[in-house]
């Protein structure tokens, strides 16, 4: 188990458990302002599962936008809607975690389940897709632009199967969350 040592304005320390969830703080003498206040870099995040596939998710968006586009026909168009989006979506959480935002904003949203919704909605939405971009393809002939869309569909299942994973991860610690 690792540990982490938070730093105070006073300079003395104390080391903390390793929750990548929760941001170490920094404490400000009483009465002076701190704009900033609520929003902390979290970089330790990207070092755990949830956070490894976050990453992952977003590696093989790109690879799948840049694969299928541009769009020639109908299941493409879905396709790209489908990655596109959820690589918005999970560039968002990206942000949220990096930044501290859940920790910032403090108003009542159960975080884990939205972002496991969010996550398994993905999750279904590219398998979707990637069964219409791959059907559609393997039956066209003679296209120059049939290989690197095919490889958008087979790239699509990788992140299929990225965005469940996450969704198991994000489930299992919802479970844990409801328990205690």
């Amino acid at each position: 188990m690792m540990s982490e040592t938070v730093v105070t304005m006073d300079g003395s320390s104390n080391n903390t458990s390793n929750n990548p969830r929760q941001v170490p703080t920094v404490k400000t003498e009483p009465g002076q302002p701190n704009p900033l206040a609520g929003i902390r870099l979290n970089i330790p995040y990207f070092r755990t599962i949830p956070g490894i596939i976050k990453l992952v998710q977003l590696g093989l968006g790109i690879i799948c936008m840049s694969c299928a586009s541009p769009a020639r026909v109908n299941a493409t168009h879905w396709f790209l809607f489908v990655a596109v989006t959820a690589f918005i979506a999970s560039l968002l959480w990206c942000f949220v975690y990096v930044l501290s935002i859940r920790e910032a904003l403090k108003i009542p949203i159960n975080w884990i389940l939205t972002e496991l919704l969010n996550t398994t909605t993905f999750a279904v939405l590219y398998m979707i897709a990637f069964i219409a971009q791959l059907s559609v393809w393997s039956a066209i002939t003679g296209h120059s632009a049939i290989a690197s869309n095919i490889i958008g569909g087979v790239f699509g299942i990788f992140n299929t199967i990225a965005y469940a994973a996450g969704a198991y991860f994000l489930y299992i610690e919802w479970k844990s969350s409801n328990t205690q």
